[in-house]
């Protein structure tokens, strides 16, 4: 199964270094960044967990939750969440889901055959708080997640939800966002009464909503 953007993430119960998470239960109201590793005491993911676990806060801020999954079941989970904390110099502060039957990482496509079919590739999905697959990115084994882009996609995300806006390339939070072209100049003028900077008909620029 491949997820698309806009898709309703799929619902699963699973068992987790925190307890039996129903999926949507676990979503509630606020927004989840999903991310799974190949395998427990992988070097790349180790650093992973600790760098979300150190960084948790900052999501929390922006009212999401994480969660991520190994395939490996949970008293390596346990085991291996000890090397996290030590190498990372945190406390792992969000559930890992086990996998060992593999059902979660099928049910999300996590698993790639010309990879390895035994373990997870390493994806990311991010969820909305009405359960909607907003983002996936699926990384090579060799190079680590971006926790920083992660962080910029989900205030991008946020800021623009309902406002039919769009931000531009290395947009940073504060930068100027574009106008959606489905605007017409006419309904832009009722959303943008002090108007906006057109650098081409269809690239119409305005200073960024602060709230």
């Amino acid at each position: 199964m491949s997820l698309k953007l806009g898709e309703t993430a799929p619902d699963f119960t699973a068992e987790s270094t925190d307890g039996p998470i129903r999926f949507h239960d676990y979503i509630g109201s606020g927004w989840v960044v999903f991310f799974s590793h190949p395998a427990d005491f992988t070097p790349v993911c180790t650093t992973e967990l600790g760098a979300f676990a150190r960084r948790k806060a900052e999501f929390a801020a922006r009212n999401t939750q994480l969660l991520g999954l190994s395939v490996d079941p949970l008293d390596s989970h346990q085991r291996w969440i000890k090397d996290v904390e030590e190498v990372g110099n945190t406390t792992f502060n969000y559930p890992l889901l086990a996998d060992p039957d593999r059902s979660v990482a099928e049910l999300y496509g996590m698993i790639h055959p010309a990879a390895d079919p035994k373990v997870t590739v390493r994806s990311v999905f991010i969820i909305d708080p009405n359960k909607k697959v907003r983002l996936t990115l699926t990384y090579p084994p060799s190079a680590g997640r971006n926790v920083d882009e992660i962080l910029r996609v989900l205030d991008s995300l946020q800021l623009t939800e309902g406002r039919k806006l769009t931000t531009p390339v290395d947009w940073k939070p504060g930068d100027d966002v574009i106008i959606a072209p489905s605007v017409s100049d006419e309904d832009a003028r009722k959303l943008h009464p002090d108007g906006w900077k057109t650098l081409k008909p269809y690239l119409r620029t305005v200073p960024a909503p602060r709230a």
